[in-house]
This record gives structure tokens, C-alpha cells and sequence, in this order.
């Protein structure tokens, strides 16, 4: 909201990746101090509502920017972020007795550094198209500092990430999944949202404001949520993992919907609609497969890594879609071939089939743990 340098809104920026690691913070009291059943219902409900926000934030923050400008938009952030402080300031309760309070520094400042370099290394297509050996060398950089980073965990008393939990197959897996899945997830709501802002001389598109565009991830919420929601009932009967291969399915068919039929908008709202269907449930499962192996007092390391996972896969998934865009796109021309959205769907299908393939293989190892 100040004029403030574009040095303060980095740092606006770090403080929101800050704020994002709370949500792994709320499972770990959930799962201290809830009841076993309540907890991996709740568990299960921030999960999902840490992600279809997006689809009431992003059309509410448009609407104020178009109305009132970009300050108004951060208003709006300033006011809700107040609210959750003091919400969390009157309500949270105390720590169990006997954790640790102590910050692993190091450990912190080693991952971060090889997050940003993967981070910049995604975000930057010209780097690798122009200055191929630059991109490479800083690719090792980055898988460099991530082994000496788990080295460091590994000495660690009290690590950032228990990396050996980190090494269960089970946890292992899930975070492939997230990984995978996350690409593909955002891909394609990347292509959905940026498909439907393309102006009409590109030959497609609907060329809707940021505001319409925004509504389009209603459906994407509202499903979510309503899938969300039936996870806990589901999961009685049908086990965690195979709720994760399962939602990857729903995902893989937004995207087959996307490839075949986006002549109309409507055909976009139920592509965004099939999307959060398969991502509220993925999100959903997801903290039930990692707990499961997990020790309370690892609740929040182990889910704050699922989601730096996360957030990899994520800025993968939007750079991948850039990538293959920008490759589809015509000399002196603005925009992309339409072929290039099938292309990138096609590719979304392939992420989701992998993930759905890592689901399986999770059940049928659970299966044999419970069924020696």
C-alpha cells in the first residue's frame, strides 16, 4: 500500500512465503490438540481451503484493483491478514510441554538459497535458450546446496526437515506425487485462465478482463470445497492413497476436457469445475498419507516440506506451460497457435498419469504393510 521501491515489495514477497508455512504450523496443533478423527478431518479441510482461496481471492482482488487500484487491492490484504492475527492471537492454544523452540538457522538459509536458484532457473526461458552453460552450472549449484542442505538436517538435533522421515517410502512417495501433480494442477489452470483472457484477433479466446477471468476460478472453489468436504466420509472406505490416484484421474480429465472442447466458456467453467474436483480431493488425502508414518511432533516439518514440494511443482508447472507457448508461438506473432494449448494439455495428461501411477504403487505398498 506504500510507495515504497520495488526492493520492499522482494520483501513483501518473502513475508508472504513466511505466512504461507503457517498452514503447515495449524495441522501440527490440530494434530496436538484434536482428537484423532476430528484432527484428519480438519487436517484434511485446511489442506483444501489453503488452496481454492484462490478462487475468492483473485476475482475479489481484480474487481477492487479495477475499482480502486492496486492499493486497494493490498487493502484488502492488510485487512483480512489483521483479522487472522488477531483471530490466531485470541484462540490458538499453548505448545505441548517439551518441544523444542530452537530455529534451525542454518538449515533454513541452505534450502532457501537452492530454492531460489531452482525457483529463478524455472522462471528464466531466455537463460536457457541463450546462456545454456550459465543455466547449467547453476543447476548443479542448486543440486549442491540441497545435498549439503540434507547433510545438514541430518546433523542437525533439531532440523528444519527430519530428512530420514522424509526418506519413508511412504512420504517419499507422496511428495513425488505432490511434486508431479502440483505441475500438472497448475498448468492447467494457468492455460484455463490465460486462454480465456486472450483477445479475439488471436483467432481463440474470449479476451474477458482480469476480473471475468478471475470468476472463472469459481467453480474450480466451489468444487474443491464440496470435494473437500466429502474426503473425510470417503476415506472410511477407500484408502488415502488411492484417493490421491483417483483425484489425479479427475485432474487428468480436466485436462482431456480442455484439450477437446474449449470453443465456448462454458467448456472453460467445466474444465475449472473437473479441476478442483480432483484438487480438492488430492489435497484432501494428501496429509493422510504423509501422518500416517509421521510422528506428532514432525506434523509440521513434514507437511511444510510437502509444501515447498508444492510450490516447486507449481512454478514448474506455470513455466513449463510458458515454455511450450512460447514454442508454439509464430515468428512476429503475439500470441500462440491454438495447437500449442492442446500440446500443453497433452502434456498436463502425461504429469497427472504419473501421479496416478505413484498413488497406485503407494496402495498397493500400504496394502501389503496391513495384509503381510
Amino acid at each position: 500500500m506504500l510507495p515504497l521501491p520495488f526492493a520492499w515489495l522482494l520483501a513483501g514477497r518473502a513475508a508472504q512465503g513466511v505466512g504461507l508455512g503457517l498452514t503447515a504450523l495449524m495441522m501440527g496443533v490440530a494434530r496436538d490438540h484434536l482428537p484423532k478423527e476430528r484432527s484428519a478431518a480438519v487436517i484434511a479441510l485446511i489442506s483444501v481451503v489453503s488452496i481454492i482461496g484462490a478462487g475468492v481471492g483473485y476475482p475479489l482482488a481484480a474487481l477492487l484493483a479495477e475499482l480502486g487500484g492496486v492499493r486497494a487491492a493490498y487493502g484488502l490484504g492488510l485487512v483480512v491478514t489483521a483479522a487472522a492475527l488477531l483471530i490466531a492471537w485470541r484462540s490458538m492454544p499453548e505448545a505441548p510441554e517439551g518441544r523444542s523452540a530452537r530455529v534451525d538457522v542454518k538449515g533454513a538459509v541452505v534450502l532457501a538459497a537452492a530454492l531460489v536458484l531452482v525457483l529463478f532457473l524455472a522462471g528464466e526461458r531466455n537463460l536457457w535458450s541463450r546462456h545454456l552453460a550459465v543455466a547449467a552450472g547453476l543447476a548443479v549449484v542448486a543440486v549442491v546446496l540441497l545435498c549439503v542442505w540434507a547433510v545438514v538436517e541430518l546433523r542437525s538435533t533439531t532440523p528444519l526437515v527430519d530428512v530420514r522421515a522424509v526418506r519413508h517410502p511412504a512420504v517419499a512417495g507422496a511428495n513425488l506425487a505432490m511434486f508431479v501433480g502440483g505441475i500438472g494442477m497448475y498448468l492447467l489452470l494457468t492455460l484455463i485462465t490465460r486462454y480465456a483472457q486472450t483477445p479475439h484477433g488471436a483467432g481463440y479466446g474470449f479476451g474477458l478482463t482480469t476480473f471475468v477471468a478471475g470468476l472463472v476460478l469459481i467453480p474450480f472453489s466451489v468444487l474443491g470445497f464440496v470435494a473437500g468436504k466429502l474426503t473425510p466420509r470417503v476415506r472410511k472406505r477407500i484408502a488415502d492413497p488411492l484417493l490421491l490416484a483417483g483425484s489425479a484421474v479427475v485432474v487428468g480429465g480436466g485436462f482431456a476436457l480442455f484439450a477437446g472442447a474449449r470453443s465456448d466458456l462454458a467448456e472453460l467453467f467445466a474444465a475449472m469445475g473437473v479441476l478442483g474436483l480432483g484438487v480438492g480431493g488430492f489435497s484432501a488425502a494428501m496429509p493422510g498419507v504423509i501422518l500416517a508414518v509421521t510422528p506428532k511432533s514432525e506434523t509440521s516439518s513434514a507437511m511444510s516440506f510437502n509444501y515447498v514440494v508444492r510450490s516447486v511443482g507449481y512454478s514448474l508447472g506455470s513455466a513449463i506451460g510458458g515454455l511450450i507457448l512460447t514454442a508454439g508461438t509464430g515468428p512476429g506473432r503475439l500470441f500462440p497457435d491454438d495447437s500449442a494449448y492442446t500440446t500443453a494439455a497433452l502434456v498436463g495428461i502425461g504429469a497427472m498419469a504419473v501421479t496416478t501411477l505413484t498413488g497406485l504403487a503407494l496402495a498397493r505398498r500400504r496394502s501389503s504393510e496391513t495384509n503381510p
